[in-house]
């Protein structure tokens, strides 16, 4: 059959704008096993999260999900790793709020932008944080927190976090902010060294993710005043929510989590992604160990660049109010 030169036309064309998709766009995406990178060392809570959530990928995609951990610099290393990787699916990153929301307001050494350096592909899930105070400070409830704080001066009580500009650091600067209270900031080079020193009456306020925070109470080392959600936490609806104590009506405030690749992710692939993250978010296997482990899944069909816009607002009001820079 002949073929016109029109079609050959049409043909070579067609042929030309192939040979420019990539690989990862035209092959049966993913062929080989993909490495999902995550900021922190192993054991906290976005590297549990990871995991969870990597077993799950792996089952939609039918390819192995190896975990990457790239820790240091409060998850910024790993992310920008992860914003430097070649764009064709196989490598990934499961974000959280500090690195990829919260790391570039306060710290001038953050190279990339959370937005613009990234392919969104979906929430994950999220954690509240929890308000805990030491056993030796007698403060047993939220309203009993803020009898302890009115009118006293700056600098008379303290709260610790895990570092300066994280999540933790700005759900103490939001109860300041919603009670019109001053708790001094102390910052931490992690957790663990935080719980020592509220364990041990040495710090009389911390915020602590709630995963991390829980089995100190639990074990009694501790005193939860209230969640940072609006709504308490189905993994521990005994804690009130600081919400629900007159004075702190606006807290509202969480630690999520998200999946993500480098930015000009083939479209095609991060099709596939997001439906995989879609159907990942239905299982109720996936839901019941995300709330064994602390966590909440996200909302269905939630938009992740919407949802990262509106979180990163909030932030960067929160960066200004409090007056946070980068030690």
């Amino acid at each position: 059959m002949q073929i016109s030169h029109l079609a050959r036309a049409v043909l070579a064309v067609a042929c030309t704008v192939g040979s420019f998709v990539p690989l990862a766009a035209r092959a049966d995406y993913p062929d080989r096993p993909i490495s999902l990178i995550v900021g922190y060392p192993a054991g906290g809570s976005v590297d549990l999260t990871a995991r969870l959530f990597g077993e799950e990928l792996a089952k939609k995609l039918g390819q192995s999900v190896v975990i990457e951990n790239v820790g240091g610099a409060g998850g910024t290393i790993g992310a920008q790793r992860a914003s430097r990787a070649q764009p064709d699916g196989y490598t990934l990153l499961v974000g959280s709020s500090n690195e990829m929301a919260i790391a570039a307001m306060v710290n001038p050494a953050v190279k990339y932008d959370g937005a613009k350096d990234f392919t969104a592909l979906g929430v994950i899930a999220s954690q509240p944080l929890l308000l805990t105070a030491s056993k030796s400070s007698g403060v047993t409830s939220a309203a009993q927190y803020l009898d302890k704080l009115r009118g006293q001066s700056p600098g008379t009580y303290n709260f610790g976090s895990s570092g300066v500009g994280t999540s933790l650091h700005l759900a103490g600067e939001m109860v300041n902010q919603s009670t019109g209270t001053h708790a001094e900031h102390v910052p931490y080079r992690g957790v663990a060294p935080l719980v020592t020193d509220l364990m041990s009456g040495q710090l009389t306020f911390g915020v602590l993710v709630l995963s991390s925070g829980l089995p100190q109470v639990r074990g009694d080392k501790v005193v939860a005043l209230g969640v940072t959600e609006k709504k308490r936490s189905p993994v521990a609806p005994d804690i009130p929510a600081l919400a629900e104590t007159p004075g702190f009506e606006n807290v509202d405030i969480n630690v999520w989590f998200a999946l993500y690749g480098p930015a000009g992710l083939p479209q095609p692939v991060a099709a596939k992604l997001r439906a995989a993250v879609a159907d990942v978010l239905k299982s109720e296997e996936f839901r019941r160990k995300m709330q064994d482990a602390g966590g909440e899944l996200a909302e269905s069909g939630l938009d992740p660049v919407r949802f990262q816009a509106t979180e990163t607002a909030k932030y960067a009001a929160l960066v200004k109010a409090a007056r946070i820079e980068a030690p």
